[in-house]
């Protein structure tokens, strides 16, 4: 074993004994920052507005503090923006996460003194759990790279501005910045495949141990690797490769082709990362599911996703959640988030400790007749049914279909770009839907009372989703497809694509 590799283990060891202690006592470490948060709150001009000095307890909070998202926030956003100070945290920030919205534009995030320990050191502690867990310190020792966005910087009244995954890139620890990669000036080029072909210029002759990216952009990355070197595995090129960090996506859908192309089965670290904090962590290599950040300056409610839309929906702290329910996860932070509605929704696994998955996006739902599908389910229901026939899927999106053309009755249209297509995928289709039938007993319903027909697959052509993101300028970096849409604006698109001798 290498320097690194060694000196880190029984830093890792204690690390992991201090993550098992407090996710054992999460509810009092919420109440904790739960406290903590309003009594700093008061002095700002947002707990002024909401009359933080009267608030003794969460019931008191969540009838001070509405839920809202960005644009509810956005006049106090603004105002930060214009570098006044103690609005919505004490002073100003120390950065904006710059990201993109659907309604509001573009977004400035505010990251402070106080929430930087939230994003990067909770990113450290993950990393040194599973060092502990797995007895795996090796990949320190050799290269590590990491397919992000730009990490240059714009500066707005005295605060530096950028995206998440950049500002990360500024703050790796010394100690790392030898064994990271990309280089930094091939980490601004903008143009993703220009970027791409760089980095595999630079990487592929490096001892590269860990990668970290997200699922499509990483087959991406190792398809130019596979075509640069004429190998027909990542293992031959980087036979030290261990472990493949994500977030962002469902890493189900890409499992199998990703593992097929390293040529092995690695390890595998799944993120909950926002530019609003650092929400969950995978911490055990034999489940799935993430440990919720609980001692760590966020205090997070949840609102039941059915009731999400209503005027006055039930509002739960940790203490309430029970296991199996669908929440929208509502976070307030020293970053100086109140109330805020992150777009994500999650079930909880497990209350001992509080562990999770995330199901999908409040608003990326197909209820077009009262189904309410989720991404969850979908993502589930098409996998189950992939592995069974070894049918890899390269990516995909759903949206209803409501009125055919042919006067038929409606159904849900399935967009899927197959690396390998099923022999008969009429039949492949109809378990598909069996399959969300079996978890979702409205759209059950619904097949039942001929109201919706089974839904209907429609095989893309090859790298029909790489082009259109391309072409909606949202190729590479952080942005990725949404799995489902209650509209039909990418399925539209997506006509353009179709494999027509499939149909």
């Amino acid at each position: 074993m290498g320097i690194k590799s060694t000196l880190v283990r029984p830093i890792a060891k204690y690390t992991a004994r201090q993550i098992k202690n407090w996710s054992g006592k999460a509810v009092q470490h919420q109440e904790a920052i739960f406290k903590q948060l309003v009594q700093q709150g008061k002095m700002t001009a947002f707990g002024q507005d909401h009359g933080f000095s009267k608030i003794q307890t969460y019931e008191d909070y969540a009838k001070c503090v509405p839920i809202q998202d960005y644009e509810g926030l956005k006049p106090y956003f603004e105002r930060v923006k214009d570098g006044e100070s103690n609005v919505l945290w004490k002073e100003k920030p120390r950065y904006f996460a710059k990201t993109s919205g659907t309604t509001s534009g573009v977004k400035y995030i505010p990251i402070t003194k106080d929430s930087l320990p939230n994003h990067f050191g909770s990113a450290r502690n993950m990393t040194f759990n599973y060092i502990a867990e797995t007895g795996n310190s090796q990949f320190l020792d050799g290269k590590l790279i990491f397919l992000s966005g730009s990490p240059e910087m714009d500066i707005l009244n005295d605060v530096h501005v950028g995206r998440l995954s950049g500002i990360s890139n500024h703050l790796i620890p010394n100690w790392l910045k030898s064994s990271q990669m990309p280089t930094y000036p091939t980490n601004c080029i903008e143009d993703w495949e220009t970027k791409l072909d760089k980095i595999v210029e630079e990487t592929v002759k490096e001892d590269m141990r860990m990668i970290s990216g997200i699922p499509p952009w990483v087959v991406m990355y190792y398809e130019r690797l596979m075509d640069y070197t004429g190998k027909k595995h990542i293992i031959d090129i980087f036979p030290n490769l261990s472990l493949f960090v994500y977030g962002g996506v469902n890493f189900e859908p890409y499992r199998a082709k990703l593992e097929g192309m390293v040529g092995k089965k690695i390890d595998t670290l799944e993120t909950y990362p926002a530019s609003e904090g650092f929400i969950a962590f995978q911490n055990e290599q034999n489940d799935p599911s993430l440990l919720l950040n609980s001692k760590s300056g966020i205090f997070f409610e949840f609102v039941p996703a059915d009731e999400f839309f209503n005027e006055n929906p039930t509002r739960v702290s940790l203490r309430d959640v029970e296991v199996g329910v669908n929440y929208a996860i509502i976070i307030n932070s020293n970053a100086g988030l109140w109330g805020y509605n992150i777009g994500d929704t999650v079930r909880f696994v497990s209350k001992d400790p509080y562990k999770l998955l995330v199901t999908g996006r409040i608003k990326h739902f197909i209820s077009a007749f009262g189904e309410h599908v989720i991404g969850k389910e979908v993502e589930e229901a098409l996998m189950a049914v992939a592995n069974q026939d070894n049918i890899r899927i390269v990516e995909f999106t759903v949206a209803p279909q409501v009125n055919p053309s042919n006067g038929e009755t409606p159904y849900h249209e399935w967009f899927i770009e197959f690396d390998n297509i099923p022999d008969n995928l009429e039949a492949f289709a109809k378990r598909v839907d069996a399959e969300v039938v079996r978890q979702n007993s409205y759209y059950k319903d619904l097949i039942d009372g001929n109201i919706l027909q089974s839904l209907k697959i429609r095989p893309l052509k090859a790298e029909s989703f790489r082009n259109y993101m391309k072409s909606q300028g949202k190729l590479g970096g952080q942005n990725k497809v949404p799995r489902l849409s209650d509209n039909r604006k990418i399925a539209d698109a997506l006509q353009g694509y179709l494999n027509t001798f499939l149909l």
